[in-house]
């Protein structure tokens, strides 16, 4: 395959004006836009067609930084292939990477050609360039001034706070310079920078005549090469071995401490940190031999956390990044960033901003926790409840602490978070009354506006989604075993909120269970959710646990084996009961009348008689789907009352009135007029006459002594002669010789009829 690059610059017409073209680039298929024809040179190769020819790139310049359009071997294409890692036989077919630099005489362009043609870097010269030259790391360009560099002022992967990489802007050192006069060519072969040079033999007078003479004439012309003087020049021919990336750490190493001892803060320090870590990452890309470039890595992370630790607010945040490079501890920043003894409260603002990051983000315990505590207290108070909070922060001393927190009180006033994370000192001090005492100042929902300020109050961890990445605070368990309605709706404001995922805070339940010797705090926290929660998948999510655990309670002989081990004795009752469900949340119903027959309150346990008002309050709700609790309900039997009456709640739901009817006359006919007056009614009411009236006449035929079923009978007829003309009545009667029972209604049904 040929890889053809297009760098069309100026286009001459007949009239000797130039046109030169907007800048252009086509990247990719849309570089066969450019309408420029391509031959290709013959080799033998074609006849056999072994090759493709695809254009790449087009790029259309306009650089008008000099008198002439002069493009010498700066102009030229670069390619270069690069072989994959662990592969020293480059295929020549798949290369692994194919770069492409090319360079005009004031700026230079680096493409990356493999897997879409994109722009890595752009640099720019301080002087008009006649060649250029990249190697590995680095870029030599011949200029007509005695030195020059290229600047980068493109890089799209650079200049990111994360990478912690030296900005694109960053102006290059220049060490170990050596001067050549009249460089013509550079080429280089592995480490070594072959140099061709030749003496001018001009002398000034002939120079600054040239050069007015071109100013007079500026036209737009293309130089050609002057001719060689016959008394010839003379040449030289120079091989210098490039440094090796380590070695010339060393020697920036060496330069950055004579800096460190005059202006520890200076730019000139930071910008030879800051050159000296591109060239040993460079060079870790591209050696394989990496333990000693990575250990200066290190050690130059190091120094420039330093640097950016104690520099200006601007930068201050990449102390992080570049701490963390590093591989240092916690502790071992800190001996770095202690002030000095004349300035004891002197600490950068870059170090704090690492620090402060540290104990957000870490959980390894700190070993200088009560340090870290003196550094806040010093110079950031108002952090001082948010490093408290911290899970690194477990060692600190909670008597010393209490003494800042009061001592800031004191200074800023009473606050909610001051008062809990003074609370939380107290309590790991076992100080309970004082606890207890310090909890009380505020209401419970003051508390809970502290804790979705400030959630690390009560849970630590939370990185991953997996609930074991998080777990509860000594504050969480002292809140499940004494005040477990504040910590339900903690845990509900932190959700709804953002802090806290359903299952973590299922997991931090289930881990502070043990400590609740009653019902399930998780139960108590699924209620208070759907409450809450305005998320359908979440509401749906809840309905279904909530009934499944209803249900597990109806079917157990102690109420509390699906959460805690048998024979747990229950000694409170649930944060709400059925009626504060009912009244205060939508999905939970207003029992049906005919279900307080069918479910006697006597007849159960407090406990059970609470599950069951709940399940059946759920099924009496708009928002649980009945199909999803069908197969949970197989587990319940019909001979009690109560699981009949689930069932029948269940079969209604689903609109199947007319075997419900049978269902409610064969077990409990007494509640059938109750469940016809709520349920029969709008579209349904037909089947008073169609379904219960023939229902009620064959049963009352064939048992005529049953009162139950007598009455629902005359109760029945009542509404029938109501709803129905007389003739639709008429048909109604039974012709067995039975139809002077049916006389007095018909008669009330004609009445009616007349007066409507």
């Amino acid at each position: 395959m040929c890889l053809l690059v297009c760098a069309a610059d100026y286009v001459e017409d007949q009239t000797d004006f130039l046109l030169i073209p907007r800048h252009q680039e086509l990247l990719g298929d849309r570089a066969k836009d450019c309408d420029i024809p391509v031959s290709i040179e013959k080799t033998g190769l074609e006849d056999r067609g072994q090759y493709t020819l695809s254009y790449v790139l087009f790029r259309c310049v306009c650089d008008f930084a000099f008198d002439e359009i002069c493009f010498i071997q700066s102009q030229k294409i670069h390619p270069s292939v690069c072989p994959s890692a662990g592969n020293q036989t480059v295929s020549l077919e798949e290369p692994a990477c194919v770069f492409c630099f090319f360079s005009l005489p004031t700026a230079g362009y680096l493409y990356s050609l493999k897997g879409g043609v994109e722009l890595l870097s752009a640099y720019e010269y301080p002087e008009k360039v006649l060649q250029a030259v990249l190697t590995d790391h680095l870029l030599h360009v011949i200029t007509n001034a005695l030195a020059a560099l290229a600047a980068r002022i493109e890089d799209p992967y650079i200049d990111t706070t994360m990478k912690a990489c030296p900005p694109c802007s960053l102006e290059v050192c220049a060490l170990r310079m050596q001067l050549f006069i009249g460089l013509r060519s550079v080429y280089v072969y592995g480490r070594h920078v072959v140099l061709l040079s030749m003496a001018d033999t001009e002398t000034p007078e002939e120079i600054e005549r040239n050069t007015q003479r071109r100013g007079l004439t500026r036209k737009w012309t293309v130089s050609s090469p002057k001719e060689t003087s016959a008394a010839g020049h003379g040449w030289n021919l120079y091989v210098v071995d490039t440094v090796p990336p380590l070695t010339l750490y060393q020697e920036m190493v060496e330069y950055s401490q004579r800096y460190a001892e005059t202006n520890p803060q200076g730019q000139n320090l930071r910008h030879l940190l800051s050159e000296a870590h591109l060239l040993l990452r460079a060079s870790i890309l591209q050696t394989s031999e990496q333990q000693e470039l990575e250990e200066a890595l290190r050690q130059n992370c190091a120094q420039l956390g330093d640097s950016f630790s104690r520099g200006n607010q601007k930068d201050c945040h990449l102390a992080l990044p570049y701490y963390r490079m590093s591989g240092l501890s916690v502790t071992e920043v800190i001996s770095r960033n202690r002030p000095h003894p004349s300035r004891p409260l002197s600490y950068g603002p870059g170090f704090l901003f690492y620090l402060k990051h540290y104990l957000l983000e870490e959980t390894e315990q700190s070993e200088t926790a009560d340090e870290v505590i003196d550094i806040f207290s010093q110079s950031e108070p108002s952090e001082l409840v948010s490093v408290c909070a911290s899970p690194s922060m477990v060692n600190v001393s909670p008597a010393r602490t209490l003494q800042i927190l009061q001592h800031l009180e004191d200074m800023t006033g009473v606050s909610v978070l001051l008062t809990i994370t003074m609370a939380t000192m107290m309590l790991r001090m076992d100080n309970l009354p004082q606890y207890t005492q310090l909890m009380e100042r505020h209401a419970e929902m003051l508390l809970v506006y502290g804790f979705i300020e400030q959630p690390r109050l009560l849970l630590h961890g939370g990185g991953g989604s997996q609930d074991t990445h998080i777990h509860p605070t000594a504050l969480t368990r002292q809140l499940a075993k004494s005040q477990h309605g504040l910590l339900v709706a903690a845990m509900v404001a932190l959700h709804e909120n953002s802090k806290v995922q359903l299952e973590q805070a299922d997991h931090i339940f289930r881990v502070c269970g043990s400590l609740s010797p009653s019902l399930s705090l998780k139960v108590d926290f699924w209620e208070a959710m759907l409450m809450a929660s305005s998320q359908e998948a979440v509401i749906q999510e809840l309905l279904f646990r909530l009934a499944s655990v209803y249900i597990d309670r109806l079917t157990t002989t102690n109420s509390d084996t699906h959460f805690y081990p048998p024979h747990t004795p229950s000694k409170r009752k649930s944060l709400k009961t059925a009626d504060d469900l009912i009244n205060s949340c939508s999905h939970y119903g207003a029992l049906y009348p005919w279900l307080t027959v069918l479910s006697p309150a006597h007849t159960t346990s407090s406990q059970h008689q609470e599950a069951l008002h709940k399940l059946q309050s759920l099924l009496c709700g708009p928002s649980l789907s009945v199909g999803f609790v069908m197969p949970l309900l197989e587990r319940l039997s019909e001979e009690t009352l109560w699981g009949f009456s689930l069932h029948l709640l269940c079969c209604t739901r689903r609109g199947h009135y007319d075997s419900s009817i049978e269902k409610l006359l064969d077990r409990c006919p007494q509640v059938i007029i109750a469940y016809a007056n709520h349920q029969l009614q709008g579209k349904n009411m037909a089947l008073w006459w169609q379904k219960l009236l023939p229902e009620l006449c064959n049963r009352t035929r064939a048992d005529s002594n049953n009162s139950v079923l007598l009455a629902a009978l005359k109760e029945t007829l009542v509404v029938v002669a109501m709803e129905t003309t007389p003739a639709e009545f008429l048909e109604l009667i039974p012709d067995d010789g039975t139809a002077s029972y049916f006389l007095p209604h018909l008669l009330t049904c004609s009445q009616r009829h007349l007066q409507a």
